[in-house]
């Protein structure tokens, strides 16, 4: 399966935005990318390779965040009971997919969500 050269161009903005969180690193669980802080994940990044559609899984608390995410093309709960606690998988190549803009902000969000407060403190302070 080709990927999309403006799916493969958000998702790379999405990766760099999320690496660049204060603390956040990249780790490769399950043979997949995901950015964690504090050793909890707070984006999946699946792979990039083609071997499966991209796309990406935040965490999203905000009810409006959650429900905007899950009206984008494809879009829905997370896997493993994860949606439950409000994970949403949203695809990347889909057509009317969100922009890489939204994608960040719900990054954010979910970063928000799992990062211990000083680090969010951190955020606000930039």
């Amino acid at each position: 399966m080709a990927v999309s050269r403006s799916a493969l161009t958000k998702w790379e903005k999405v990766r760099a935005f999320a690496l660049g969180l204060p603390d956040a690193v990249e780790d490769f669980p399950w043979g997949e990318s995901v950015a964690k802080v504090n050793k909890k994940v707070f984006v999946f990044l699946g792979v990039d390779d083609g071997s499966h559609p991209l796309g990406i899984t935040v965490k999203l608390k905000d009810e409006e965040a959650h429900a905007h995410a899950l009206t984008c093309p494809g879009a829905e709960p997370a896997g493993y009971g994860l949606g439950r606690s409000g994970w949403v998988r949203i695809p990347l190549e889909e057509k009317g997919a969100p922009d890489a803009e939204l994608l960040c902000d719900w990054v954010e969000e979910s970063y928000r969500a799992i990062a211990p407060k000083r680090l969010a403190a951190e955020l606000d302070a930039r």
